[in-house]
């Protein structure tokens, strides 16, 4: 048997996790994949921040829109028609004379 042969049917048997120099190769195996699941961890807290932060973007828009709805009906409210309308639905209804300016002086 070769050696290349030997060398591939010793790694496919895991002897390299049980000779004597198996201490080294198991310490660098530890090593990657504790690095592994860092990767791994992070990976999906990158993801959760990301949907988070779709969410987040959605429901701004749903108040921006909610904001742009409430200030046209707040202008409704505010124009002179409307609020003539309202007032002659209670019975008001404008001065037949104009309002007069009052001016104060005082003398010393």
């Amino acid at each position: 048997m070769s050696k290349v042969k030997k060398g591939v049917y010793d790694f496919f048997r895991g002897s390299f996790l049980t000779d004597e120099s198996a201490f080294k190769n198991w310490r660098i195996i530890i090593f990657v994949v504790a690095l592994l699941l860092i990767m791994i961890s992070s990976a999906h807290n990158a993801d959760k921040k990301v949907i988070k932060i779709s969410e987040l973007n959605k429901r701004k828009r749903e108040l921006r829109a909610e904001y742009v709805d409430t200030g046209t009906v707040l202008m409704r409210m505010k124009m002179e028609s409307s609020i003539r309308k309202k007032a002659k639905d209670r019975g008001l209804k404008p001065s037949e004379t104009p309002p007069k300016k009052i001016k104060v002086t005082y003398k010393d």
